[in-house]
Parts: C-alpha cells; structure tokens; sequence
C-alpha cells in the first residue's frame, strides 16, 4: 500500500530543540532523545468512512512531532497501518451493499487525498492489515506455542495474564478495562475465556466473511491489536520512541499492543511514550462515525475551505485538549490565515529571529500549537501596526511556519 506526497519541509537555521511530550503511561512530560533516527508509529484509519475532524486533528499531532524532529535535524522512521479487514468495516459494506474491498480502498484514497490536502507528513511505510497477514501469522503460532495464547472454538486468544507489565500503558483498573472492553470492540462476557479481558488474536472464519490462510491457525483473519504488532516489530523493532494515536485507543488497544509485543520478545517496553490527542466533539460529542457528527475534510474542501484554514483550526487547540468544532472555530482560522498571509507578503517587517525562537520552544514543550500560534500573531501585528525594516523577515516568518506547523502562507 502506497502512502501519500510529501511537501518539502524548509530548512531553518539554527537547530530545534528536544521534544517533551506528555507520556500517558507515567503521566508526566518525558524528554525524548531518540538519537539520530526518531521512530514512530501512529495507528492509522479503518476505512469505512471519510476523514473527519477528529482523524485529522490526531494526524495533525503527530505530524507536529516530526516537524520538532525534522528541526533537530534527526531523521524520523514513521510507519502508519491502515486497518483494512475488521468488523466495522464489514458492516458498513453490508449496510450499503458495497464490496468491502472497493470500499476500503475509495475511503483509503479519499483518506490520502485529505492528507495531501492539509501538508501532512507521510510514513515511510504505510501497511495495510491484509498485507500484513503473513507476518500476522507466525507471531500468533509464537504466542501460542509459547503459553501465551491459546484456543476457543477455533478462535485464538492472548493470555493477559502472560505479560508482567500488562495494565501499565493505561494505568485501569479491571472494572474500568472490562467496561472499556465492551464498548471498543472487546468481548468480555464471552465464556470459556480465561480472563475477560483476553483479546482475540486470530478469528476463526465466519460463513459470508473474508478469510486468509492462518497455516495451523485455521482459516480466519487477525484481531486488532496484534496487526499493529506485527508492522510495528517488522517496520520499528522494540524499544522505538512514540506510540501514538486518539485518547480513545489508549485502552484496550495500545494497552493490549504493548502486551502482546512484551510477551513475543520478552523486552520491555514496547514503546518508550505513549502519546495520545483529545477528542474532537460536535454539538456536545465526541465525533465518531456510530454517532454520525461528523465534519468531513473531504466536504469542507468542497466547500471551498482553504485546507490550510483547516489546520491553522487544529493547531488552536492543544493536542491533548478535548474540543468542540464549531462555526466559529474555522471562521477563527479563516481570519487569522488572511492576517498572516497579508504580513509575510510585504518586503520587509520585523526581525523575525525571537518569532522562530518561541515557536520552536512552544512546540518543544508538549505541542504548544496553541503558544506557537500566539508567537506569529504578535508578530504579524506588529507588522500591521508599525512594519519593520528587516528585508528577510517575513521570508524566514514564512518559512517557520511552513517547516514547524506546515501551514503554507
């Protein structure tokens, strides 16, 4: 599966500085110091639908965590999946009596075309969940064979039981896994189980349901959790710097993920962070496609939206913040847009040095976005207000901008 266009990321002088991020699993901000190559993983779409403001709002983050990268002048090894097989998606092609197929692979396109819009950084390997299968398997018979999985009427189930650190990403209790479990694609009430909160590895084909060679797994397709696990090893190893994605995938999926690699390896962690954004609400909640309150990209674009309003609209909330979408936001970005692109279009303005400083500290420290927005604001104020005579100020302003929150003025 191929990804998207890269833009060109300007090169800014002087050198970033090392990013402090918010860790979910200890709760505090941790100083990552990936050494020359920065490895992260961002869990990617289930196809079934378009991209709306929640999907970009988490993307957006994570792309911001390669910009504060890219300017430490490290090289960033990003790998993204697509799951592209799961129930979700399934239903969804029967309700509207769709090929599967066909519809993961237009919501997919759909989905790059959104990214292409808004300047995202692409992975270098972006790998769907049936692509991924053969490497699936064999981590599955591993678990297995190893006690750490075992057999229920044909299904495959990892033992959470099997990994000592099991419960550290999320920091649950049991009673808040269970329900947590229930409502995010789990099956705790299923007897014969031996814990509740043990997820499926492999499922056993259903009659009308895709399926794929599992060798002495049967017949079936992957769980969730353990697709992630598999790209991630093949693509990242153990140990790498950011796992990443929605608040909402911190349990059960990033919780299982990590048991899941712990448990096949025996190394430990899986992922030195794990990072997660807010969610994106709509007339009071959450975005999501059962919901359906959804603001599509897609349908803004269409309406005429400048895709770089749309991000500067993101950027205006701090990533780990829960908002609404509302009207004014996107009117918010429309306007601040216009101000600073009228200001980086005159031929000199003020010394645009401290401006690239604080937005470099802003998003060094946890994301900023909202700080670093500030910073241009002042400036682009002061540029209304009383010009400047540096002639390669609004240049550099301009540049900064593009290279650290990807908003081409």
């Amino acid at each position: 599966m191929h990804a998207w266009p890269a833009s060109e990321v300007p090169a800014l002088p002087g050198k970033g500085r090392d990013l402090r991020i918010h860790d979910t699993a200890t709760g505090e901000l941790v100083t990552l110091d990936p050494g020359p190559v920065a490895r992260i993983y961002v869990c990617g779409i289930t196809p079934y639908d378009a991209t709306h403001m929640g999907h970009a709002a988490t993307y957006n983050a994570f792309d911001l965590v390669q910009r504060v990268w890219l300017d430490t002048k490290r090289q960033v090894h990003y790998v993204q999946n697509v799951t592209d097989v799961d129930d979700p998606l399934l239903e969804r092609a029967n309700r509207d009596g769709k090929d599967w197929v066909e519809l993961a692979e237009g919501e997919t396109a759909l989905f790059r075309e959104d990214m292409t819009a808004l300047r995202l950084l692409p992975p270098q390997h972006y790998i769907g969940a049936v692509e991924a299968i053969p490497g699936i398997v064999p981590l599955v018979e591993r678990l297995r064979d190893m006690g750490a999985a075992y057999e229920l009427e044909g299904d495959t189930y990892f033992s959470v039981e099997s990994d000592p650190h099991f419960g550290e990403v999320s920091g649950l209790d049991a009673a808040a896994m269970k329900l947590l479990s229930a409502e995010r694609g789990g099956d705790p009430e299923r007897p014969g189980k031996k814990n509740p909160l043990d997820p499926m590895l492999w499922m056993a084909a259903r009659e009308g349901e895709p399926s794929w060679d599992g060798g002495s797994l049967g017949r079936g397709r992957p769980g969730w959790h353990i697709e992630c696990v598999a790209i991630a090893l093949d693509h990242l190893g153990m140990g790498f710097d950011v796992q990443g994605g929605g608040s909402d995938l911190t349990f059960p999926h990033h919780e299982m993920g990590a048991s899941h690699a712990q448990a096949l390896t025996g190394e430990y962690p899986f992922a030195k962070a794990y990072v997660h954004a807010g969610m994106v609400a709509l007339d009071g909640a959450k975005m999501s496609k059962s919901k359906g309150n959804l603001v599509f990209v897609s349908k803004l674009r269409r309406d005429g939206v400048d895709p770089a309003a749309i991000r500067l609209a993101l950027l205006a909330h701090h990533y780990r913040a829960d908002w609404e979408w509302t009207d004014a936001v996107l009117t918010e970005a429309v306007e601040r847009l216009g101000r600073w692109r009228a200001a980086v279009s005159r031929p000199d303005g003020p010394a645009a040095e401290a401006v690239v400083e604080e937005m470099r500290e802003a998003l060094a420290n946890d994301l900023d976005a909202p700080a670093a927005l500030a910073a241009v604001d002042r400036w682009a104020a002061r540029q209304a207000a009383e010009g400047g005579t540096d002639e390669g100020a609004p240049g550099v302003v301009s540049r900064a901008v593009d290279a650290l929150l990807g908003v081409a003025l």
